[in-house]
């Protein structure tokens, strides 16, 4: 969702009567909501650049389909648009909204489009409330709310961006901002988050569990190693 996005330049000392500057990478939006899920898929995927595909990743990028081409609509007096490209000078984040509206009042409202069924998943409404932070800036206006829709269900579910919601999220910017620049593998979470991660192959969250258990049992046949995702070691 980035597309050769300029560097920030953010002040950070003084030396000698100078100014001294540092440029820094902007954050993508999508890197919020892969740290929130899970710290270590967000170090694979931005820093160490893996990527795979599962039933899950494929029914998101079909579920994304009709909404990632750059395009404006007039819908019951609501204009549309659609993949906006999205930045902030201030918090250093770059990506693009799946949708967002634009009613008489002017006001932005962002509808971040996901797979599955009407859910709360608050990794979600981070990544919803990095976009509201890029159009408060783009827009010079205040937001109050935005949206989730679910492909499946085909409802939504409006999210209040709160205070608490906003103080969270520039502390994931911040740790997210951390984790790219140290360049770390964070380690596995290993619990049932990961039955539905594309990067399990990669990440292999189990490994020291599955290393402990064969030095337990070395002659155990059903060694995890193994199975199935739908045989794997309960969290």
């Amino acid at each position: 969702m980035i597309e050769n996005s300029p560097k920030e330049l953010h002040l950070v000392g003084f030396a000698k009567g100078k100014m001294a500057f540092v440029e820094l990478d902007p954050i993508p939006l999508s890197a919020l909501q892969h740290y929130v899920f899970c710290p270590r898929q967000c170090a694979l995927i931005h820093v160490e650049q893996a990527w795979q595909d599962n039933l899950y990743t494929l029914r998101g990028d079909r579920a994304h389909e009709r909404v990632d081409i750059p395009q404006g609509m007039l819908r019951d007096e609501v204009r549309v648009e659609y993949a906006l490209p999205l930045w902030s000078d201030k918090l250093s984040l770059v990506g693009r909204a799946d949708v967002v509206e634009f009613g008489s009042d002017g006001i932005p409202y962002p509808v971040e489009h996901k797979v599955g069924k009407r859910r709360a998943q608050h990794a979600d409404e981070v990544q919803l409330c990095g976009q509201v932070f890029c159009l408060e800036e783009m827009f010079e206006t205040s937001i109050p709310e935005g949206a989730l829709y679910y492909a499946r269900s085909r409802r939504r579910r409006k999210v209040a961006i709160t205070s608490t919601l906003r103080e969270e999220t520039k502390g994931v910017i911040e740790e997210v901002r951390t984790l790219l620049q140290q360049g770390g593998l964070p380690p596995p979470i290993a619990d049932e988050r990961c039955r539905h991660c594309s990067l399990m192959d990669i990440c292999v969250p189990f490994a020291d569990r599955w290393i402990q258990e064969e030095r337990d049992d070395p002659d155990d046949s059903q060694h995890p190693l193994c199975a199935d995702a739908g045989s794997l070691p309960s969290p």
